[in-house]
């Protein structure tokens, strides 16, 4: 057993995130993982799984990919690192910022970057604020986000999303946050609703909030193009379209958070691409380097670029950044990793490994304990049931996903419970076959779950 493997628990801070089902640190120390080789990764003991979430839904182009760490090196020994304050850039920064730009196909103008989706929405709700003081309106401010969607974890960001223990005991959200309903169709769907007329009161419910916060207070809506930590909920028929109309209705800028779904999770570049979403802002984070370095980006369109830069001027500044905005190596490993993306055609694989993915899940539905199966691309989930016919969860919720989650290590796989939502999100590389497998270990695993609970 390796040394760090030997360090007792109360050694070890606890680092689970709150939409996670992991059972407390009390009662299960740390696996250690620690090394990677395509969509695997091997524990120190030795122990070999599939890596069903791709890390934390962002490693695209696998765990070992030596283009990646050749391009870092490069950069290392050349430029290891320059700020992007006083007039000044690198090459790397400003080459990533015309390509983001580029794949938009022009819709986005420029782009700033961060070192995080946490740091970069904290980065969108001061421009809309910015935005709106240049244009003279003080108190078009407020920023409405959804039920269980999740934005990041920064005092800002975190009021964005939308899951309850990301606020207590913080005293979040602030005021100017405010949420409307998720747009969950299995769960908050009426009986007798379709899709279509779920996705209207959807928007009449957001328009009705813009309504009594007053559409002069209300600045931007920003949403998941498919919801991922919420436990990957895909948008029901129509839903973007109505959204969207309702904001153009009352003047309110639409960001589209792109930090799961850019790059070509959903087979597409981007989410927005998929659902027909015409962002003003959009922001990307995790598979834009594969996650090899921490790297996120803001992405405007050319009328929001345009009146940020010209109050910038009447200012004097625009007096926001960070020490590592644009890092040298973290935008020369980007550039490499969308090239990698583009050259192997890992949307295209996307796309194709994920039809397999899907039917793969859907053949499941007959289970006794599957409630329902969602995705598009290569996301998906599968939400755990007590009882399919009245959809009844398990009783406490999240122990049927808790066990799930735990018991796929036995058999060489790491998915994601959230709550009672099994996720797979993997690399973008896997093949169709290595899906199969990955669907068949998932289903070992769930028989000797369903043994358990019964």
């Amino acid at each position: 057993m390796s040394t760090q493997s030997k360090l007792r628990q109360s050694d070890i801070t606890h680092h689970l995130h709150p939409y996670t089902n992991a059972v407390k640190h009390e009662q299960v120390g740390p696996r250690i993982i620690d090394r990677g080789e395509g969509i695997y990764v091997f524990d120190d003991q030795g122990n070999k799984y599939i890596e069903g979430m791709a890390g934390l839904w962002s490693v695209a182009v696998g765990f070992n990919e030596q283009r990646l760490v050749d391009a870092a090196t490069r950069q290392m020994a050349k430029l290891p690192f320059y700020h992007t304050f006083s007039h000044k850039s690198h090459t790397p920064s400003v080459q990533l910022a015309e390509k983001l730009v580029q794949l938009t196909e022009g819709k986005m103008r420029a782009a700033f970057f961060t070192n995080s989706g946490s740091e970069a929405n904290d980065t969108v709700i001061k421009m809309v604020w910015y935005y709106n003081n240049a244009l003279g309106r003080s108190a078009k401010k407020k920023i409405i986000a959804r039920n269980k969607g999740y934005h990041g974890v920064t005092v800002a960001s975190a009021s964005l999303t939308g899951l309850a223990p990301n606020h207590r005991g913080f005293d979040l959200p602030l005021p100017q946050m405010k949420h409307v309903s998720c747009p969950h169709f299995y769960r908050e769907g009426r009986e007798g609703e379709s899709e279509a007329d779920f996705a209207t009161r959807m928007a009449d419910e957001l328009e009705a909030l813009i309504l009594k916060e007053g559409p002069d207070t209300v600045a931007a809506f920003i949403g998941e193009p498919v919801m991922g930590a919420g436990g990957v909920i895909i948008p029901p028929e129509t839903y973007w379209d109505k959204i969207q109309a309702v904001c153009r209705k009352y003047d309110v800028l639409v960001v589209a958070d792109e930090v799961i779904t850019g790059f070509g999770r959903l087979g597409t570049m981007f989410g927005s691409q998929k659902f027909g979403i015409e962002p003003d802002i959009m922001v990307v984070s995790k598979q834009i380097t594969s996650s090899y370095q921490p790297l996120a980006a803001v992405l405007l369109s050319e009328s929001l670029h345009n009146v940020i830069t010209r109050y910038s001027g009447e200012l004097g500044v625009f007096g926001h950044g960070y020490t590592a905005s644009g890092h040298p190596v973290a935008t020369a490993v980007a550039l490499e990793n969308i090239r990698i993306i583009e050259e192997r055609g890992l949307v295209e694989n996307a796309a194709r490994s994920g039809e397999v993915l899907q039917s793969s899940l859907r053949a499941l539905a007959g289970h006794p304990m599957v409630g329902e199966v969602r995705g598009t691309g290569l996301i998906a989930a599968v939400e755990l049931v007590a009882d399919k016919q009245t959809k009844r969860p398990f009783d406490p919720l999240g122990k049927a996903g808790a066990a799930v989650f735990e018991r796929a290590h036995a058999h060489g796989l790491i998915v994601r419970g959230i709550q009672d939502s099994i996720a797979f999100c993997p690399p973008l590389i896997i093949t169709e076959d290595q899906v199969r497998d990955m669907v068949e270990r998932f289903v070992r695993t769930l028989e000797d779950v369903q043994k358990q609970l019964d």
